[in-house]
């Protein structure tokens, strides 16, 4: 008989058994993979809005617990502006405000109308709004919809009434879904005049995107300049706080698996400790039964992730409704989530089930046979 076909048998006729480990592991698998589509969801949200100016880099405060925590004041923007080699150097205020139960964290853009163009936003009816207006608001498109405005409508925020006098696109979903209102009024709002939350900046033709980035660094140490998503990483700390969360969890869920399942394998090796003693006395090699207990560990394994990445889609389909994260958090699995649940079943199976396996294929068939 195969050893495959052994390895089912064995697997399907110790029902219980095989139900627990898959089971132990699927829970690990699912803890680790959901952390980390979480994780991935959150910093894509994120970054999200730094695709939204167009720009060559962006600029933040640095050492701030959250990016949207940064403050830089019009005397740094100056400052910036002034950098050889930038072209524009957009600031921009971004706040969050609950509008109703659907839109916990809307997003709301303070920006200079004549810097719209520049940010890449595109004015699909209506007009922008005025420099200094108080009561006036652009929506993305995406918002328009979600809200069932138009322009000409009545958009409260803020404590304030608004009229929405243009729809905008901004080619970023991200943008898309928020509103922006003048700088002064938006900084009038939540009580922070003369400051910013990021600054876009654009360089000049021809000019080295590096270079600009370090003379803005060494001239002004309190920034950072931000052009990928793993730069945005470094620089959250929420999300550095999030993704040690997720790999100090994923370290414990192969510990705490392995020792599972290299309990549940140590007593399942004593109840069969004949079984072996037989197999090794009618011929069969040290490899073959090492094969034999391994092979059982890594199907359950298989097993495992598989049921534990489904049960990860539902966790983080729920934490995606969560109140708190409704339009924060935004999950997407690929195929690196399989992969990673999978690669964290296999370890903590192959790290619990060595041991066992090793004692089974060396014990001496006589001690194994006259075992009680």
């Amino acid at each position: 008989m195969p050893l495959i076909s052994i390895v089912l048998r064995n697997v399907w006729k110790k029902k219980a058994r095989s139900l627990g480990l898959a089971l132990a592991i699927a829970f690990a698998v699912m803890t680790v993979v959901t952390l980390s589509v979480v994780g991935n969801g959150l910093e894509t949200s994120a970054t999200a809005i730094l695709k939204v100016g167009k720009a060559d880099f962006t600029i933040v405060q640095k050492g701030v617990p959250d990016i949207l925590n940064s403050t830089i004041d019009e005397s740094t923007l100056v400052r910036i502006e002034k950098t050889p080699g930038v072209k524009s150097a957009v600031g921009v205020l971004v706040e969050t405000q609950k509008i109703n139960a659907s839109n916990p964290v809307f997003i709301e853009v303070g920006i200079p109308p004549e810097d719209l163009t520049p940010f890449g936003v595109t004015i699909l009816s209506g007009h922008p709004y005025s420099p200094d207006a108080t009561n006036q608001v652009m929506l993305g498109w995406r918002a328009a919809q979600n809200f069932g405005l138009h322009v000409g409508s009545s958009f409260v925020a803020n404590g304030t009434t608004n009229t929405v006098v243009g729809i905008f696109s901004t080619g970023n979903s991200f943008g898309d879904d928020a509103a922006m209102f003048p700088l002064p009024a938006l900084q009038g709002y939540n009580r922070v005049p003369g400051v910013v939350t990021m600054v876009f900046v654009k360089v000049d033709h021809g000019a080295s995107i590096p270079s600009v980035e370090h003379s803005i660094s060494y001239a002004m140490p309190e920034l950072s300049t931000i052009r990928t998503a793993a730069q945005f990483g470094r620089e959250d700390l929420t999300l550095v706080f999030v993704k040690a969360a997720a790999t100090g969890s994923a370290i414990l869920a192969v510990v705490i698996g392995a020792i599972i399942v290299g309990n549940t394998m140590l007593l399942s090796l004593f109840e069969r400790t004949k079984e072996f003693g037989l197999l090794r006395a009618i011929g069969w090699t040290r490899t073959e039964v090492l094969a034999l207990v391994m092979g059982e560990g890594l199907l359950l394994a298989v097993v495992g992730a598989g049921v534990g990445v489904g049960l990860s889609f539902g966790a983080a389909s729920l934490l995606e409704r969560l109140p708190e994260l409704v339009g924060v958090l935004h999950v997407r699995f690929s195929q690196d989530a399989f992969w990673r649940g999978l690669l964290t079943a296999l370890v903590m199976t192959l790290l619990g089930t060595i041991y066992p396996a090793l004692r089974a294929a060396f014990r001496s068939p006589l001690d194994a046979l006259g075992h009680e």
